[in-house]
C-alpha cells in the first residue's frame, strides 16, 4: 500500500473546495444586496483560490511556474470583475492563459528543456537515469525524442482546447453588466462549469498523451513501464 495516496486524496479534495466549492456557493448564494453584495462576494470568492494557491506554492518550497500563472489568472478575473471591464476582457484572459501554456510547450520543445519533461518525465514520476540508460543501452534515444515531441504536440493541444472552451464558456454566460448580482451569480456558474466542460475534456487529451508516451518507452526499452515508475519497482520489490 502506498503511504502518499491519502495525502494525494486530501491534496485533491482541498484543492477542489478552497478553487472550486467554496467560491461557486459564495458567488451563488451570497452576492445579493441582502448579504454580501456583489463586490464584496466576488472579493471574498477568489480570496480562497489565491490563498490555496499562495499556500500550496510555500508548501511545496518551490516557485512552480503554471501555480504562479494561475494565482495571476485569478486576480486579473477580481480585477477586471471590480474594475466593471466589459466580460469580453474576462473571455479574453480565460483563453489567453491555457494558449500561453500551450505555446509555452511547443517553444521549449525546441530547446534542452522541454516542458513536457517537466510535466511528465520528472523524477516525482520516472526513474528518469534508468530511462535514459536503457534507452542508450538500446540504441532507442533518437527515437525517443521523436516520441517526446508527438507528446508535446498532443499536450498542447489539450491546452489549445481549454483555449477555446474557457472562451465559449466565458461568452455563453457572462452577458450581464459588471457590478450586478447577475454578473457575480454568473461567475459562479463560470467557476462551477470550468471543471465538467473544460478541464475534464482537457485532463483526457492529456491521459491520451501520457498513455502514447509509455507505451512508446516499453516498446523502445523492451520493459514494462512499471520497471521506470517512481515507487512501482519498490512495492513489487516489498511484497516478493
Amino acid at each position: 500500500m502506498n503511504d502518499s495516496t491519502p495525502g494525494r486524496r486530501g491534496g485533491f479534495l482541498s484543492s477542489l473546495a478552497f478553487n472550486i466549492i467554496i467560491p461557486v456557493i459564495i458567488l451563488s448564494k451570497f452576492s445579493g444586496n441582502e448579504s454580501l453584495g456583489p463586490v464584496w462576494s466576488i472579493v471574498i470568492a477568489l480570496s480562497f483560490p489565491i490563498s490555496y494557491g499562495l499556500w500550496d506554492l510555500r508548501q511545496s518550497g518551490k516557485m512552480n511556474a503554471f501555480s504562479i500563472l494561475g494565482i495571476i489568472s485569478v486576480f486579473l478575473t477580481g480585477g477586471m470583475s471590480l474594475l466593471q471591464l466589459d466580460p469580453e476582457y474576462i473571455a479574453i484572459k480565460e483563453a489567453a492563459v491555457p494558449a500561453i501554456i500551450g505555446l509555452t510547450v511547443l517553444i521549449t520543445q525546441k530547446t534542452r528543456y522541454p516542458i513536457v519533461k517537466v510535466l511528465i518525465l520528472n523524477d516525482q514520476i520516472i526513474h528518469t537515469e534508468k530511462l535514459r540508460s536503457s534507452l542508450e543501452a538500446r540504441q532507442a534515444t533518437a527515437a525517443f525524442e521523436k516520441i517526446l515531441a508527438h507528446s508535446s504536440y498532443i499536450i498542447a493541444g489539450s491546452f489549445a482546447l481549454s483555449s477555446v472552451l474557457n472562451y465559449i464558456l466565458a461568452k455563453a454566460i457572462l452577458v450581464s453588466p459588471p457590478g450586478t448580482t447577475a454578473f457575480s451569480e454568473e461567475l459562479g456558474k463560470m467557476t462551477a462549469l470550468s471543471y465538467p466542460v473544460i478541464a475534464l475534456p482537457s485532463m483526457i487529451v492529456m491521459l491520451v498523451a501520457i498513455w502514447y508516451m509509455f507505451s512508446r518507452i516499453g516498446r523502445l526499452t523492451g520493459e514494462g513501464i512499471e520497471n521506470f515508475i517512481v515507487g512501482a519497482t519498490t512495492e513489487e520489490t516489498s511484497q516478493k
